[in-house]
């Protein structure tokens, strides 16, 4: 994909292609221009087989949800402050709250049932948990390499407590579609990982 060409305001070029600069930063492994294009990719998905969403906000949330990535606390926050300071004068004052509020959400990937759009953005986002097990491998490799100044025994522990917390949620995705299409593989790649790590 290209992702400029993605870009869903086509009228502020500049700010695509920060956005694009911002994902294709070095340092990045997995929160990289490819996991944003899959993102996108499976909004669309969702899109096409019933999910209803606030389209503008639920791609510009996708855009700016890993704005920043720099493995320091509060990225989601420093996220959603750049959407904030970015959009207002693109977008009517709605949409920036929105997508805001949806930058946030995936914080923690808990958004409540009656949240299309946190639950469309979520289930996007985590879709790569369900990805087939090459795939999977590589972006838990990318996370570890994102992470690679951490000793590995604190990176286990730490990333096992991630897993942990996801298998404890009911459901991995909240939109029927994507637990039906998601849930069974993301759920056996997340416990593989969990094993791996001892």
């Amino acid at each position: 994909m290209d992702l400029l060409t993605a870009w869903p305001l086509p009228g502020a070029p500049a700010l695509g292609a920060q956005l694009v600069a911002s994902y294709a930063h070095p340092e990045r492994r997995y929160h990289d221009g490819r996991h944003l294009a899959e993102v996108l990719e499976r909004i669309h998905e969702l899109s096409t087989h019933g999910v209803e969403l606030d389209r503008m906000a639920v791609l510009l949330a996708a855009w700016f949800h890993d704005s920043v990535y720099d493995g320091r606390p509060d990225a989601e926050k420093r996220s959603a402050a750049w959407a904030a300071e970015a959009l207002p004068t693109l977008v009517d004052r709605g949409v920036v709250d929105e997508v805001v509020r949806l930058v946030l959400v995936t914080e923690h990937h808990r958004p409540a049932d009656d949240d299309p759009n946190g639950c469309a953005l979520s289930d996007a986002d985590l879709a790569i948990l369900a990805a087939p097990p090459e795939r999977y491998a590589e972006y838990a490799s990318a996370v570890r390499e994102e992470y690679a100044e951490v000793p590995d025994a604190d990176f286990a522990a730490g990333r096992s407590a991630i897993l942990r917390d996801l298998l404890a949620k009911p459901h991995l995705f909240h939109t029927t579609h994507a637990r039906d299409a998601w849930e069974d593989a993301a759920r056996a790649n997340v416990e593989a990982e969990l094993r791996s790590l001892g």
